[in-house]
């Protein structure tokens, strides 16, 4: 599996557990529907908007092994979900080198690039 730049695929995240397969990596088959290939840092601001979308990503699930996302949390997001919120104005950072390159189907490579999060970006302001 590839990044979007070609290269080998990296982990985005283990804590939390992350990824369609919860192995860490932001890549997909034909039976993820939700096609959970963009690694994001969420902040807040995306958080409230996942919730208002019907997506429920801060409320810890046990029987799923999910403890619940915060402010900071590196995650698989879904393509079309990252896109959603890139198109209302409150898209997360992205980890270029944990997004699959199935994420440039639906997102262009630029757009991608605007939104990469560097080490150095302040994480307290997320």
């Amino acid at each position: 599996m590839e990044n979007i730049f070609g290269e080998k695929l990296v982990s985005c995240c283990t804590n939390p557990m992350t990824g369609y397969f919860r192995d860490g990596l932001c890549r997909a088959d034909k039976s993820d529907v939700g096609t959970h290939v963009v690694c994001a840092v969420v902040t807040k601001e995306f958080l409230e908007f996942s919730f208002a979308m019907g997506n429920d990503l801060t409320t810890p699930r046990p029987q799923y092994q999910f403890q619940g996302l915060k402010p900071g949390d590196k995650w698989c997001l879904c393509a079309l979900r990252w896109k959603e919120a890139f198109e209302a104005g409150c898209a997360p950072k992205v980890y270029l080198e944990a997004t699959s390159e199935k994420a440039l189907e639906f997102i262009s490579m630029n757009d991608l690039i605007a939104h990469a999060y560097k080490k150095e970006d302040n994480l307290s302001s997320i």
